[in-house]
């Protein structure tokens, strides 16, 4: 069985990481044999596709599950674990919220027009809570998780590093924070990879940052990149 490789980009150094991250705390709690492995980029400035790549490059020579994850989500499931080993049996890529449908012009998954309408819930997957820890300020239940979809959050993207080798799928590094999971998830489609969410417990301390300067740059460099 391939080991669990967490993959984290975080401004934190290493000691802080482990005592004030969201995720570096809730790691604390999680003994398990054989432990899950973290490939930490501590007092990290490059971009989340940069490193991300480098995790895949790594995995090329040592294979895992890899788990792209920001540094402030809580793991609050116990089986969490266990619940990677399933997703990965399922689906090629694995989120924890999502979309079963792409349109036009799309600025996030769960968004279908540049001025953030929600899309029907009757395409919307995955449930996430939110707030700092458990138990959380309040739970996003978008939909049945479990599903096939089109699009996934990047709060946490998981995926056999052997399928991602074998199918040349990458994260592109002009999207260095901004529209990375929105590209990675349309380059797995190209190459015939199955999307999906699975049900795990965490809780995301951050809501995004749309319609900053920043992320409307990137938007930009998204729709060049596919003609919308």
């Amino acid at each position: 069985m391939k080991p669990i490789r967490l993959v984290c980009g975080t401004r934190h150094n290493e000691a802080d990481f482990v005592a004030n991250s969201a995720l570096g705390r809730s790691l604390k709690l999680y003994h398990h044999t054989p432990p899950a492995q973290l490939l930490l980029f501590d007092n990290n400035s490059a971009g989340l596709s940069t490193i991300y790549n480098r995790a895949i490059d790594h995995a090329a020579q040592n294979p895992a599950i890899l788990v792209f994850v920001h540094d402030d989500i809580s793991l609050c499931d116990f089986f969490w674990m266990e619940r990677i080993y399933e997703a990965v049996q399922r689906f090629d890529v694995v989120g924890l919220a999502g979309n079963t449908r792409r349109v036009p012009r799309q600025p996030a998954w769960a968004f279908v027009t540049p001025d953030f309408q929600w899309d029907a819930r009757e395409y919307l997957s995955g449930v996430v809570g939110h707030g700092k820890g458990f138990p959380c300020n309040n739970v996003s239940r978008f939909g049945p998780a479990g599903v096939e979809c089109k699009l996934l959050d990047g709060l946490m993207l998981i995926a056999d590093s052997e399928r991602l080798v074998q199918s040349g799928v990458r994260f592109d590094e002009q999207f260095d924070f901004h529209f990375y999971d929105m590209d990675f998830c349309r380059q797995a489609e190209l190459k015939g990879l199955r999307m999906g969410t699975w049900p795990l417990s965490v809780v995301h301390e951050s809501g995004g940052a749309f319609g900053t300067p920043s992320w409307r740059a990137g938007y930009e460099r998204y729709l060049r990149k596919y003609g919308e």
